[in-house]
């Protein structure tokens, strides 16, 4: 996500960085909350350790690393936060309760906080994620996608974004239709999935999002993986957006996938699939209850911990 550092007059450069410790079935939802509450530099440090190349081991406790700028909602952000903690607890008392701490700082650097912890990662049979200061070779089919994510939303660590990629993966590799893939890609962040959609084999992507800063970034990131040719990027509200798609993903959550509802059913061609994620388990009924029935029909769900992502499909015209 975006920096917005020194535009606080009052506590310019300040930050208060809070790290979130957990079991690793809370971490998700810790990062997921943080995010949408407005914290930047958001990134889940793994305390266990990781092989190149192959999936990391679960460990008994992971982090969530997180900056909130020190400015006049601060106290109400952290006062939401701590009755979410509150509640996650309530919710799963299987689980032990996350803790807390904060340290107020200046000026973080944000660049080398992410280089921290973004490595080269296995995140489907055939796409490792790496990136672009790491050194990583290629095995067999491996499709190796280059990012640097900048502030923006998107490295594949998180289930949300792993779980669009698989799906890519598996439609795509499989797909038999002689017509030409164009895909649309909602919210893409540091345009991870639009880019692995075009190194799938997809002919035509468009990449939209309302943030100028994550359109940048994954205009860099589509330079970086010499896609240009397939994938574009606009800085645009997808109500506006014309045309007919094969393929739609959209990562990004319930709540704006239900009011997105009618446009991305307009979006998307009779046969076509739409690929729904960024879905916490406990807005699954919500979404159901918006998204199952006509003319969309279920092809497939799949879950990570507490992460839920549909699969649908537009039903063809009836002759």
């Amino acid at each position: 996500m975006p920096s917005r550092a020194g535009k606080d007059t009052g506590n310019k450069g300040k930050w208060l960085k809070i790290v979130l410790t957990s079991p690793p079935e809370l971490v998700d939802a810790l990062s997921n909350f943080v995010t949408e509450m407005g914290a930047e530099g958001v990134f889940q440090e793994n305390l266990g350790p990781q092989v190149e190349g192959d999936f990391p081991e679960s460990p008994l406790n992971e982090s969530v690393n997180a900056y909130l700028p020190c400015d006049v909602r601060l106290e109400s952000r952290l006062a939401a936060l701590r009755t979410y903690l509150q509640s996650l607890s309530e919710i799963f008392p299987e689980f032990s309760a996350p803790e807390m701490k904060t340290e107020v700082i200046t000026d973080p650097d944000w660049g080398e906080q992410w280089k921290k912890y973004f490595k080269p990662l296995r995140v489907s049979r055939n796409i490792v994620i790496k990136p672009t200061w790491e050194r990583y070779t290629p095995l067999g089919s491996d499709i190796v996608i280059e990012i640097d994510p900048g502030m923006a939303f998107g490295t594949g660590q998180h289930a949300s974004t792993r779980m669009c990629l698989e799906v890519l993966e598996d439609l795509i590799l499989t797909r038999r239709s002689p017509e030409p893939l164009n895909v649309l890609d909602v919210g893409t962040g540091t345009g991870i999935l639009g880019i692995a959609s075009a190194k799938l084999g997809a002919e035509r992507v468009l990449c939209v999002d309302i943030d100028p800063k994550a359109t940048e970034i994954a205009k860099e990131n589509i330079a970086i993986n010499h896609v240009e040719d397939r994938v574009s990027v606009r800085q645009e509200e997808i109500s506006t957006l014309k045309g007919t798609y094969n393929l739609i993903v959209a990562n990004l959550t319930a709540n704006l996938l239900i009011k997105l509802r009618k446009k991305l059913i307009s979006l998307l061609r009779p046969g076509g699939y739409l690929i729904l994620s960024g879905i916490i388990d406990q807005n699954r009924r919500d979404m159901e209850a918006h998204f199952f029935h006509d003319p969309l029909i279920l092809h497939s769900t799949i879950t990570d911990k507490e992460w839920v992502c549909y699969v649908m499909k537009k039903e063809t015209a009836q002759p």
